[in-house]
C-alpha cells in the first residue's frame, strides 16, 4: 500500500513538472538602455556669412575751399565786364569812341566805396589790362585808396573806370604803385559818343577817370588817390606772385577765368577803333 502511494505522488509530481514545461514563458522585450538612447541629431544652424565690411578709404581730407580772395577776384573780373557792357551799351552817355579806341590801358573798379562827412574817403579793388602786340594783357589786380576834401554828406558806391592814355601813364601803372595827381596827371574824362573836337584829351592828362553812381555816368577827379598792386588777390588768382609789369606787358598768357573781362574789353575797344 505504501508503495502504491509513493508511486502516485511521484506520478503527480512528474505531471506537474511536465505541465509547467509546456506553458510558454512571456518574452522579455529589450528595454532601451537609457545611456544608449540616441538624442535627436542637432542640426547645426548655418552661421550667417560675415561679409567683410569695406574699410573706409583713407583719402586725404580735402580742406574746404577758402572763400577768400580768389572767388572775389573772379567775381571782380565778371563785375568789371558787366560795368563796361552797361556803360558802353548807352553810347550817348558812355566813354567817347576816340578815347576808348586809343587808350593804352583800361582799369575798372566795380562798386568803389565813397563816403564820409565833409572829408570823404575812397577805397576799392579793381582790375586792369593793357594793349599788347597779341591783344589785351592778362589782368592785374589793384587797390585804389585815398581821400578827397569837399562837401560830401552820406555815402555811396560808385563804379570807377580809369583810362591810361599814353606811355607815361602806362609806365606809372607798371610801377605797381603811384599817386594820381602827383606821379600821374589825372582829369575827369569827357562823356558822349564822340569827344569834342577842341578837347586836347590826349595831352591834357595821362589818366582819364569816370564814375557811375545811381545810373549817372560822368567824369570824376581823383587827385590824391593812390593805386597799388593787390598782392593777395594776385597770388590767389595766379597761385603765385605776378608783378604788374609781367601781367600787363603780355609776358604771361591770360587764364581762361579772365575772359569775362578781357573779351568784353576787346569787343568795345575794337568797336571804338573801327569807327
Amino acid at each position: 500500500m505504501k508503495n502504491t502511494l509513493l508511486l502516485l505522488v511521484i506520478a503527480a509530481l512528474s505531471i506537474t513538472v511536465f505541465a509547467q514545461d509546456q506553458i510558454p514563458q512571456p518574452t522579455q522585450q529589450q528595454q532601451p538602455n537609457a545611456t544608449q538612447e540616441q538624442k535627436p541629431a542637432q542640426t547645426q544652424q548655418p552661421k550667417p556669412e560675415q561679409t567683410p565690411q569695406p574699410k573706409p578709404e583713407q583719402t586725404q581730407t580735402q580742406k574746404p575751399e577758402q572763400k577768400g580772395d580768389q572767388p572775389k577776384a573772379v567775381e571782380r573780373l565778371q563785375a568789371a565786364g558787366t560795368v563796361l557792357n552797361e556803360i558802353q551799351g548807352a553810347p550817348d552817355n558812355g566813354i567817347p569812341e576816340e578815347i576808348l579806341g586809343s587808350a593804352e590801358c583800361v582799369a575798372v573798379v566795380p562798386s568803389m566805396l565813397k563816403g564820409g562827412f565833409i572829408v570823404g574817403a575812397r577805397y576799392g579793388r579793381g582790375v586792369a589790362s593793357c594793349r599788347t602786340p597779341k591783344g589785351w594783357s592778362a589782368p592785374a589786380f589793384f587797390v585804389v585808396e585815398g581821400g578827397s576834401f569837399g562837401l560830401q554828406i552820406g555815402g555811396q558806391a560808385i563804379d570807377l573806370v580809369m583810362l591810361i592814355m599814353n606811355q607815361d601813364g602806362m609806365r606809372n601803372l607798371l610801377s605797381s604803385k603811384f599817386q594820381l595827381g602827383a606821379d600821374a596827371s589825372v582829369a575827369a574824362g569827357p562823356v558822349g559818343r564822340h569827344a569834342e573836337g577842341g578837347t586836347d584829351w590826349k595831352l591834357r592828362a595821362q589818366v582819364l577817370t569816370y564814375s557811375r553812381a545811381r545810373g549817372v555816368f560822368a567824369g570824376i577827379t581823383l587827385n590824391g588817390a593812390v593805386i597799388k598792386q593787390d598782392k593777395d588777390s594776385t597770388r590767389d588768382f595766379y597761385d603765385r606772385m605776378v608783378p604788374f609789369k609781367t601781367a600787363l606787358t603780355g609776358e604771361i598768357p591770360a587764364p581762361e577765368k579772365a575772359y569775362p573781362f578781357l573779351s568784353t574789353l576787346a569787343k568795345w575797344a575794337k568797336t571804338a577803333a573801327d569807327k
